[in-house]
């Protein structure tokens, strides 16, 4: 793991500030999964963050744009969760900037982490809603929507079962390794609860005259 800078340090351009108290800066949910994702202790760059979060975060909570990422990069830099510096790239290419967790932030992501209320998850389901107006769809297209989307739960599924496998013996990945088994048996779900829909689709048309 490379070691945390803080905004002090020379060897590069930092920016970063640490003068916030650690817990108090009101942010919203995908700031701290920003800031979750460098308390790791990795220096990352803005695409570094957004294959890390594609690679775990997308399962379960978000998959950002770039432009999400640098306005979280901003506001964590802001209360000074964050701190930056340019280096240099070993390809010649230009140089690009890294972010790294200051003791600030560090600080109050384990706060958050620790104290945050437990939200219950909000579902909002778009195929359940076109089933819901299947009064209004032709048999063959309900059925249309739930294949396509048991194709999409089990191309997730498999995905995430690659991406475990990628991770294993990295110990500073079980817990998130732990979220992708989740990830694994959730979409394993929709996939199962898709052929259940289906059937019940079927039973649905046989009892009707």
């Amino acid at each position: 793991m490379a070691e945390k800078r803080t905004s002090g340090e020379q060897g590069g351009e930092p920016v970063g500030r640490q003068g916030a108290e650690p817990g108090r800066a009101a942010l919203p949910a995908t700031s701290w999964a920003v800031l979750g994702l460098l308390s790791f202790g990795e220096e990352l760059s803005g695409y570094d963050l957004k294959k890390w979060s594609d690679w775990s975060l997308r399962f379960f909570y978000w998959s950002p744009s770039f432009s999400q990422i640098y306005g979280e990069l901003k506001r964590l830099d802001k209360v000074g969760y964050v701190t930056s510096r340019m280096v240099a790239q070993e390809t010649g290419n230009r140089d690009k900037r890294v972010y790294s967790i200051t003791d600030d932030g560090m600080a109050a992501v384990r706060t958050w982490a620790r104290e945050a209320p437990v939200e219950p998850p909000v579902l909002k389901h778009g195929v359940m809603l076109r089933i819901w107006l299947g009064h209004l769809l032709e048999s063959q297209q309900m059925r249309d929507v739930l294949g396509t989307h048991r194709e999409y739960a089990e191309k997730m599924r498999q995905r995430a079962e690659v991406d475990i496998a990628g991770a294993r013996g990295e110990e500073a990945w079980a817990y998130p390794t732990l979220t992708l088994k989740w990830a694994e048996r959730y979409y394993a779900s929709e996939r199962d609860l898709a052929d259940s829909m289906l059937a019940d689709l079927e039973e649905l048309e046989r009892r009707r005259p």
